[in-house]
């Protein structure tokens, strides 16, 4: 699943080349995860003004409007001059006079919405919620401190609930809970300012770090220019079960949390 590196560096390969572009047309494919929310045909004539960011989703703002999309379990976009026409797992095109963008989607979970502004209830069911953007200025240590010290369940399970701070998946939970040297099952309330200052940095340092190695391409991920990432080249534990971990040689460990493959050093990662 596409998380916040892999969904950034997809906004950063489409956003400066697909501003100012005027929409020509857009196609709509089978069902997604929710509806547009308006005619195709209605986004016809209007002008991208930019593309940002909140989260796992993309926020594309138009002159009049904006469209939100997620890429959810399997999805990527392509914006391209020119693109064959479209397969059985393109579901969405969007044709401007710079170029076609377009959502590739197999399991079809992504979704592009289409709200009147931020304050419009389409886009407060989905955003409203999201907690703080980890690698913005306002992920504060103390705040983030604080929240965790309002919540008993695992540590790593706050992390992936994303209304404490925002977009931190499955990969870069596993990878930030190692380098903050942080048991995954240790429970949220436990952990110490010290701790948790550690922890906040360790987000941060991982996102970062992800963004700049061009996210994680575990199946079929690649940018909007069809660069794939490689984040996952140099994990310290995510993916590596019974391989030596990279600081102690100690055998990186696999567990089940909420339906998702933890990983972790038993020597390096303390309750």
């Amino acid at each position: 699943m596409p998380e916040l590196p892999e969904v950034e560096v997809t906004r950063l390969s489409f956003a400066d080349r697909i501003a100012g572009a005027r929409i020509e047309s857009v196609r709509v494919g089978k069902p997604l995860r929710w509806p547009l929310c308006c005619p195709p045909e209605g986004l016809q004539g209007r002008t991208v003004l930019s593309v940002r960011r909140r989260g796992k989703y993309l926020l594309i703002d138009l002159d009049r409007g904006l469209l939100l999309l997620h890429l959810g379990m399997s999805g990527s976009l392509i914006f391209a001059g020119t693109l064959p026409g479209p397969g059985p797992h393109d579901h969405f095109d969007m044709v401007t006079d710079r170029g076609i963008l377009r959502l590739h989607d197999p399991r079809r979970f992504g979704a592009v919405v289409f709200a009147t502004g931020e304050d419009a209830p389409e886009a407060v069911k989905l955003l409203g919620r999201l907690g703080v953007e980890p690698l913005a200025g306002s992920f504060d240590a103390l705040q983030f401190h604080a929240g965790l010290q309002r919540r008993n369940a695992p540590v790593k399970q706050v992390l992936l609930a994303g209304d404490l701070v925002v977009g931190v998946g499955n990969i870069y939970a596993s990878e930030a809970l190692f380098l903050a040297g942080i048991r995954p099952t240790l429970r949220a309330s436990r952990i110490s300012r010290p701790r948790a200052a550690r922890l906040h940095a360790a987000v941060q340092r991982v996102l970062a770090d992800a963004v700049s190695k061009g996210g994680s391409t575990l199946r079929d991920f690649s940018s909007a220019q069809g660069e794939a990432g490689h984040f996952q080249l140099s994990a310290m534990v995510y993916g590596r079960t019974g391989q030596p971990c990279r600081v102690c040689e100690t055998p990186v460990r696999t567990l089940r949390q909420g339906q998702r493959a933890t990983f972790y050093c038993p020597t390096c990662q303390k309750h």
